[in-house]
């Protein structure tokens, strides 16, 4: 199914059927679903329409007369009176489009369907801005009656949960009958005790169309827990474990009790009296059929696909309507029978659905193309047929005994997201608005800088920050930052400037050392200048004096990047400099394993041949000029073989340092020497080593000694580095820093598993401590076979700014172009060396805690040894103090460094934010995906003190309390049986629930040790785009490949796959390209070549280079998106139903995993019950 497709709706449950009275029992509390279901997103870009007025509209039979026009909607969550009044839908709009989240209506589930956020009912339908603002929050509506019985309002509310203009009741209980198939009136209702899981929801589903301003809540309905009576308290609903969709019997065959209604989703206005026509009753039913015709902007029933509206929020790929699958269902029909069709449009009145989903929906087809598939799990029938409407009738039925899943599509979908974020940010993002949050990391766009650095260099968290220690408390919204200062920016975005001030070097502030920058403010003509950090006044040098102009700007306003620019750098002085002397040129040194491991899998020949290419693509300043840093070599098993590699020599010289155990450089002059000059004898030598080892029988290796040589090297040269070391196996050789195997799967998921992520001895703390002294990073490339203990190993690289790169069973043949294209870009990527960082903040705020790979030896300076383009820094800031509203909060990062062509620079980052006073603006800015990389890095890091299981209660309570605490303080009033989510959190459940399956949190039993230490220093350093793609990965549907623009993505979930597709998964660090087994052959022979999915190589990882466009297209996708990553991702084929998809399917993050991960449904039902927990 086209995620960004939405099901069509059904009709309002307890409306007014024509010719009867209802009773008069108040609203309930907690149960019903609500007719409504709530709407959820942004909806700017969806016009509003006058609706059809098509065929069959009955006049309303009872309630008031509709409203004539909606009412003003405050667009941020606070409803205004109009929000509780009931009646019918004016006409003169058309409903909203949900946006990404509908609600889902689900029967007695805890999470209850997607009802509104408004606690009503029964009874007439709501009014359009009843709707349209309900259909901000995302709510999950409990289904049964309240047991206070009637005239209670819910307990949750503030105010009346219905306005006067209307009390009716509830009717009295019903369970509810199905649609009559058009021809065949005499289907069953659905059943209780059955449920059906299986595909996903129907293909076609139209889009609404909607004026509505965006919310700040998005009602959607979970399933909330019942009266002890019925049914225990909360439990997630099931997930689909059964046959394929297409052979399952129906459920809806015999059963009284409702399923997923497919049509209820977040949209739900009509007019009163406007149903779609019902089956007769059960025999237990109190309620007549309703009139038959539908309500103009209510899809009944799915739209065929050249009546779906037009999606305003991107470019979805259409579908075509599919023939229903061949469910063994009496009352099936075909889709032509489904009624006249209309002219297209966005509000087509169309016939209700003939039946329950497995039958009456055209099948979904999955992702966006390819075969049919069956219904999506829990569509039952197309209206709920709820059991026990109206609190105090007695019940007809005999109460549901099992719980119905919800609607995967009508809960948030990370998907509709992103794409409705694309089709918003068309214009370039100017950074000169305080507090205004960008577009996601998953848009591609153009940042102008204005005034505070780019998205690309600094996102936050949350661009309103709380004026208080206490709102920042309540709401539990981690305050962050994530810096990446030395970013590269796109071809078309101008590098920072780079500004010379001479010998007086950057002007500063006298009392905090804040950088000149945007906002200090210019007084007394311009002689001083106010700080904007912490208001301390500074006279302004002589020859940096300007005159200002009548607003008090200098004249020169916007010849200087520090007044006008968010980034910039200075050139340092010589103060600025270790020891007050300008540095000498960095030098790169390659250290690599010979021990027979290393030599036998091909490693050493492969990193021989390639660095004598590498040598010219060493980094420099000016690309046309030669590099000037200078190289060094060294081989190592048990002892240590270093290179004089000489200019003047004829053959390179060998010094054999076997005395491990206190390191020492034998050579100096002709060790680290400039390639220009010794390129010939560099060569040799590289030719020569893996020759002179190619017969070794030494296995055992040292790596403690090898990092103390690299580092004795270049503090001899005077000069900071990076030691690049490729190495094989668990450092057991007697030596400093020598190692056991300490891997011992009992002690996983124990209080003593932290142990293991932490370094087995101090050693390496305090070489990696040496290292940062000395401006020495180190690059760590491993190839092991088994246990190498990547938790101590990588102590160093981590500490100094350094990466870990890890091979596992490395073979040259398929891993060989992956190594190679990870140490090309390690050795030619950006870098700066002997960095120092410290983030500023104005008064109030500070930042208290840093993630990422860095040393600090004091509470304010994060040490890089290294800092490359890839690495990030997210900082947490805490409040010390009240901020007021009017001047926002300031936050400076200045980072000093010394260039690789030995230049001491300072890179300066401003951003300036908002404060607010109100949680209702905190919930309104805050960005998802960067406070999911906060929480991943506090997560990760936690586990080395704390057992895992305390780690994930701690994730999944704070979420818990971010979303409660929004509920309780920002949300209209409404049942507790509704989950409301902030609009912009809506994807915190998914997201987060992504981290808590990662193998870090929760690993698979085939995922070793050494897998999971060297994730968690991985994502340590990771921006937010990286950790986006990371934990909730890329899935794209390549049945059709338009020039110029990606295919839309589906879920990442097992039901978007169609046998019929081909589908490009992408995690970061991997690239899936799964092929169904009836994908078509003139794909397959697009792809691979052959028409023959049996003939397809799954060992193959790269794809064939055909002569055809398609080809072409796919070979130059899968090759952009390795070149927007830091790590190079190999392509493994995956055929369905082949060993290899069960990998595969470990990355549909949506789905249950074999650790035992909940599927997305289930937590956002286990999220519902911990936030009804709280509140209550």
């Amino acid at each position: 199914m086209n995620v960004n497709q939405h099901t069509p709706m059904a009709s309002p449950y307890g409306q007014p059927q024509p010719g009867y009275g209802q009773p008069a029992f108040a609203p309930l509390d907690t149960g019903y679903p609500p007719p409504y279901a709530p709407y959820n997103g942004p909806v700017s870009a969806y016009q509003t329409g006058e609706p059809p007025q098509g065929h069959g509209r009955a006049p309303p039979t009872s309630g008031p007369p509709p409203v004539s026009a909606p009412q003003a909607y405050n667009q941020y969550g606070g409803r205004h009176q109009s929000d509780m009044q009931n009646g019918p839908p004016p006409m003169t709009q058309a409903p909203p489009r949900p946006v990404v989240s509908q609600s889902y209506n689900q029967e007695r589930v805890n999470l209850s369907g997607p009802p509104s956020s408004y606690p009503q009912h029964y009874g007439s339908p709501p009014a359009m801005s009843h709707v349209t603002s309900q259909m901000s929050g995302m709510q999950i509506n409990s289904g049964l009656p309240n047991t206070a019985g009637p005239g209670y309002a819910p307990p949750h509310s503030s105010k009346p949960p219905v306005s006067n203009s209307f009390s009716a009741a509830p009717p009295a209980t019903y369970t509810q009958a199905l649609p009559p198939a058009l021809s065949a009136p005499t289907q069953a209702p659905p059943t209780a005790s059955q449920q059906y899981y299986g595909g996903p929801p129907p293909a076609s589903q139209p889009p609404f169309n909607s004026s509505l301003p965006p919310t700040s809540q998005q009602p959607f309905t979970s399933p909330a827990p019942l009266p002890p009576s019925n049914q225990p308290s909360f439990a997630p609903p099931p997930s689909y474990s059964g046959p394929p969709p297409a052979q399952a019997p129906s459920p809806s065959m015999s059963q009284p009790q409702q399923s997923f209604p497919p049509t209820q989703s977040a949209f739900s206005s009509a007019p009163q009296g406007s149903f779609p026509p019902r089956a007769p009753p059960p025999t237990s039913s109190q309620y007549p059929p309703p009139p038959t015709s539908t309500p103009s902007g209510q899809y009944p029933g799915p739209l065929p696909p050249q009546q779906q509206p037009p999606f305003s929020s991107g470019p979805f790929p259409s579908r075509p309507q599919m023939p229903p699958t061949s469910m063994s269902q009496s009352n099936h029909l075909p889709p032509e029978s489904q009624g006249p069709l209309g002219p297209p449009g966005p509000l087509q009145q169309m016939p209700p659905p003939q039946h329950a989903m497995p039958g009456g929906y055209p099948p979904q087809q999955n992702g966006a193309f390819g075969q049919v598939r069956g219904p999506q799990p829990g569509f039952t029938a197309p209206y709920p047929a709820q059991p026990n409407y109206g609190a105090l009738g007695p019940a007809p039925g005999p109460a549901p005994s099992t719980q119905k899943r919800l609607d995967p599509d009508a809960i948030p979908s990370p998907i509709q997201v992103i794409e409705d974020d694309k089709a918003k940010s068309t214009e370039p993002f100017s950074t000169g608005v305080r507090g205004q949050a960008p577009p996601l990391v998953t848009t591609d766009f153009h940042v102008k800088d204005q005034g505070n650095a780019s998205p690309r260099f600094i996102r936050c968290t949350a661009y309103n920050i709380p004026c208080t220690a206490d709102m920042a408390k309540q709401s539990q919204v981690p305050l962050a930052a994530v810096i990446k200062p030395l970013a590269t920016l796109p071809a078309d975005e101008t590098p920072p400037y780079l500004v010379d001030h001479g010998e007086g070097g950057p002007i500063r502030c006298n009392r905090c050392k804040a950088y000149m920058c945007p906002y200090m403010q210019f007084i007394e003509g311009g002689r001083r200048f106010q700080c904007g950090f912490c208001s301390c006044v500074t006279e302004v040098p002589p020859h940096y004096f300007q005159h200002l102009d009548h607003t008090g700007k200098r004249v020169d306003f916007y010849d200087r990047p520090e007044l006008s620019l968010g980034s910039y750098e200075f050139l340092a002085t010589v103060d600025y400099c270790k020891n007050n002397k300008i540095p000498q040129p960095p030098a790169f040194i390659f250290l690599i394993d010979v021990s027979y491991n290393a030599v036998k899998s091909g490693m050493v020949g492969i990193v021989c041949q390639e660095l004598k290419a590498l040598l010219d693509r060493l980094p420099r300043e000016n690309p046309d000029l030669d590099s000037t840093v200078r190289v060094g070599f060294v081989t190592y098993n048990k002892v240590l073989h270093f290179y004089n590699v000489k200019s003047s020599l004829a053959q390179p010289q060998m010094l054999v340092v076997s005395d491990v155990s206190e390191m020492f450089v034998p050579l100096l002059d002709g060790f680290l020497v400039n390639v220009g000059e010794s390129r010939q004898v560099i060569e040799s030598l590289l030719d020569h080593i893996p020759e002179m080892f190619a017969n070794t029988r030494e296995t055992e290796t040292v790596f403690g000694p090898v990092i103390q040589a690299g580092l004795e090297a270049l503090k001899a040269a005077d000069c900071a580095g990076k030691l690049f070391v490729f190495h094989t196996s668990l450092p057991i050789a007697e030596a400093p820093g020598k190692l056991k195997n300490r891997e011992d799967k009992k002690l996983i998921g124990t209080d003593k598993e932290k142990s293991l992520f932490q370094p087995q001895v101090s050693f390496y703390n305090t070489l990696a401590k040496e290292c940062v002294a000395q401006g020495c990073c180190v690059d760590l490339f491993l190839f092991p076979n088994q246990y190498v203990d990547v938790a101590t190993l990588a102590v160093v690289p981590v500490s100094t700014g350094g990466s870990v790169y890890k091979y596992t069973y490395f073979q040259a043949q398929s891993d060989q172009e992956r190594f190679l294209n990870d140490l090309r870009r390690d050795v030619q990527k950006p870098i700066g060396f002997d960095a120092v960082m410290r983030v500023r903040t104005s008064t109030g705020i500070r930042a208290t805690d840093f993630f990422g790979s860095f040393f600090m030896s004091n509470t304010t300076d994060v040490e890089l040894a290294g800092l490359d383009c890839d690495k990030a820094v997210t900082v947490e800031f805490k409040h010390d103090d009240k901020l007021s509203e009017e001047t926002g909060a300031l936050v400076q990062c200045a980072v000093l460094y010394t260039s690789c062509g030995g230049q001491r620079r300072l890179r300066v980052h401003n951003m300036a934010v908002n404060c607010c006073s109100q949680l209702s603006d905190l919930y309104r800015n805050c960005e998802t995906d960067t406070i999911i990389n906060f929480l991943s890095k506090y997560a990760f890091r936690g586990i080395l003190n704390n057992p895992t299981k305390a780690v994930r209660d701690t994730l999944v309570n704070q979420c818990a309390q971010i979303l409660a605490c929004y509920r309780k303080n920002c949300a209209s009033p409404s049942s507790a049986g509704q989950l409301i989510l902030p609009e912009c959190m809506k994807l915190l459940p998914v997201y987060l629930n992504c981290v808590l399956k990662s193998d870090v949190l929760l690993p698979a039993a085939d995922v070793s040790l050494d897998d999971r230490a060297y994730l968690r220093q991985l994502i340590s350093g990771m921006d937010v785009s990286e950790t986006h793609v990371f934990f909730y990965p890329r899935l794209l549907p390549l049945m059709k490949l338009e020039s110029g623009s990606l295919p839309v993505a589906v879920r990442a979930s097992e039901e978007r796959l169609s046998k019929g597709g081909v589908y490009l998964l992408e995690t970061g660090l991997h690239l899936f390209l799964w092929v169904g087994a009836n994908a078509q052959q003139e794909l397959l022979l697009n792809i691979f070549g052959t028409s023959s999915f049996g003939q397809i190589d799954t060992t193959m990882t790269s794809l064939p280079v055909l002569d055809n466009p398609f080809s072409q297209r796919l070979r130059d996708m899968i090759d952009s998106f390795r070149a927007q990553r830091s790590r190079y991702m190999k392509l493994m084929l995956v055929k369905q139903e082949d060993r290899s998809e069960l990998i595969f399917r470990h990355f549909l993050m949506e789905d249950k995993n074999v650790s035992g991960g909940a599927s997305y449904v289930d937590f956002l039902c286990h999220m519902h019950k911990e936030i009804r927990q709280l509140l209550s």
